[in-house]
């Protein structure tokens, strides 16, 4: 009995975000699930919850810790669940297809937050400029 429940909508048919799977500071091996250029550094549970919840999801946090997580400290605890599909199977969002989508949207979306622009200071102009500034950096020998 894999799952009590077929239904989409019961809370423990949600996916599971873990901070982890978008840490850039993190290797695949320590549990990180997307391109290291693309994920983001040190995400927290409550900036994916922003993240998800502006977009327009169902979203609630448990206190649960990912099981290659090393670091017990509060700032690395918690998960993310994440609504995808309803009762009937169709999606929540079309933009959200898969637990992929769902990770890639947060790791895009985090760096866009208030808390994360007004950190830093004027260091991280580079990567807010998109596509066009990636490509002159290669160029550098």
């Amino acid at each position: 009995m894999a799952h009590l429940t077929q239904n989409p909508a019961d809370k423990e048919r949600f996916i599971c975000v873990y901070p982890i799977y978008i840490n850039s500071k993190k290797t695949l091996a320590e549990g990180r699930r997307i391109p290291a250029e693309k994920a983001v550094e040190n995400p927290s549970c409550a900036e994916i919850r922003d993240v998800l919840t502006a977009a327009g999801m169902n979203v609630y946090v448990e206190n649960k810790m990912h099981p290659r997580e090393w670091n017990r400290d509060v700032q690395f605890r918690g998960r993310v669940r994440v609504q995808v599909k309803q009762a009937d199977g169709s999606l929540c969002q079309d933009k959200f297809t898969s637990r992929k989508d769902v990770m890639f949207y947060v790791a895009e979306m985090i760096p866009k937050l208030k808390t994360r622009t007004q950190k830093s200071g004027g260091g991280d102009t580079s990567s807010q400029q998109g596509e066009g500034g990636k490509k002159s950096k290669k160029k550098k020998k």
